[in-house]
């Protein structure tokens, strides 16, 4: 097997629950090879939502998949004397505490920027290192609000949704990644030599993705407001009811897929309307448009509508569940699925013709490496090592 693009990388993960730990995954799953802090009693995702057989969590043989499992108490000197020691020996630093924190500690970066100069010391927080809400506890739900991505979900007039997973710290360890690998790419390809600082606050990851939303209010003093099941100033684009209790996405908010949709579903007069012909007059009688559409679809199955709107190169696709996709031949077929450890785990996107991503093992049981990653990066022996257990700093 290849091995991935950041082969050689260290990357030192320090925190836990998930949005440091994400960014932590996507550089494993590409080939670095992360050693994950955790405190002695384990990080909580370990028991979050559904448990495997041996009592863990499903998601932490995501999360912390490729990831070498170490416990360290960083409340102790001795603890921290291990972070640091490990540190000195990593490309990437990984941290997502509450600002402040790691300086206490003695593990701020200013301390590296002597001791590790080459260091890429990744900071994940609500809010970010500087600003008057630096201090603030955050988490996803809270950045999604702030960041304002909670104030377009749902149904106009109605108390505002989320969607079922943790959006804002997924985007916050992406955001994070990216960051990493430009410090790295920059320090290696300019010959400087110096690490940085890389500064990710999960509601600025969520406000990154808001489109054309600021600059609309900026430039026009238009707020955008939740649409429901659609997509503002665009129509059609809509999840539509068809027999059985399920439902078709269909999209078709151009000029020539908007025709052809409507003639596919016998609405020949809609097809031609003039007032119809461009995405602002379909905008302006959106209820029409899409209760035309509704009434088709809700008369066949997801696979008829399917079925005959791709034929006509209409984009569409089925609502899919986890049940749905693990049936479905097009995951299979782009391996998205991987059986590792006894569990199947979700492929990481993207995917590298050359130097792919891959899981290697899942996540591992708490403390798994501990006696390996210190023998192997620190020259401990095992009499120190039980010495460090005996005192409960590992």
């Amino acid at each position: 097997m290849t091995e991935g693009p950041l082969s050689g990388v260290f990357v030192l993960e320090l925190g836990q629950l998930l949005a440091g730990p994400w960014a932590g995954a996507l550089l494993g799953y590409l080939g670095a090879d992360v050693v994950k802090v955790e405190p002695p009693d384990g990080d909580p995702i370990r028991t979050w939502r559904t448990l495997d057989p041996s009592g863990t969590s499903y998601w932490w043989r995501t999360i912390a998949r490729n990831k070498r499992c170490i416990t360290i108490d960083l409340r102790q000197p001795e603890g921290r004397d291990l972070a640091k020691a490990l540190a000195r020996r990593a490309d990437v630093l990984i941290e997502n505490f509450r600002p402040g924190t790691m300086e206490r500690w003695g593990l701020g970066p200013e301390v590296f920027a002597t001791l590790k100069p080459d260091l890429v010391y990744a900071r994940v927080s609500g809010y970010g290192q500087t600003g008057p809400y630096r201090d603030r506890p955050g988490y996803a739900a809270v950045a999604e609000a702030v960041g304002g991505l909670r104030h377009l979900t749902g149904e106009p007039g109605r108390p505002r949704v989320r969607s079922n997973v943790s959006l804002g710290d997924t985007l916050a360890g992406l955001h994070a990644a990216l960051g990493i690998l430009a410090a790295l790419y920059e320090r290696d390809a300019s010959g400087s030599g110096r690490g940085q600082v890389v500064d990710t606050a999960l509601y600025e990851a969520v406000f990154s993705v808001l489109e054309g939303v600021v600059s609309e209010h900026a430039g026009a003093g238009h707020v955008r407001q939740p649409s429901g099941g659609t997509v503002t100033g665009i129509v059609p684009s809509n999840a539509y009811p068809c027999k059985g209790g399920h439902e078709v996405m269909i999209g078709a908010n151009g000029t020539s897929l908007y025709t052809r949709l409507m003639e596919a579903i016998g609405r020949h007069d809609l097809a031609v309307d003039p007032g119809l012909a461009d995405n602002p007059g379909r905008v302006a009688r959106a209820a029409e448009v899409d209760a035309a559409i509704g009434a088709w679809t809700a008369q066949r199955t997801v696979g008829e509508v399917v079925d005959a709107l791709v034929a006509v190169s209409i984009p569409c696709g089925p609502v899919y569940d986890a049940a749905d996709m693990a049936a479905d031949p097009h995951f299979r077929a782009r391996e998205l699925f991987e059986a590792v450890d006894g569990v199947v785990l979700p492929a990481i996107a993207p995917k590298l013709s050359r130097t792919p991503g891959r899981t290697r093992w899942a996540g591992r049981a708490l403390g798994a490496d501990t006696d390996a990653v210190l023998a192997e990066l620190l020259d401990l022996d095992p009499a120190a090592i039980e010495a460090l257990r005996a005192r409960g700093v590992i």
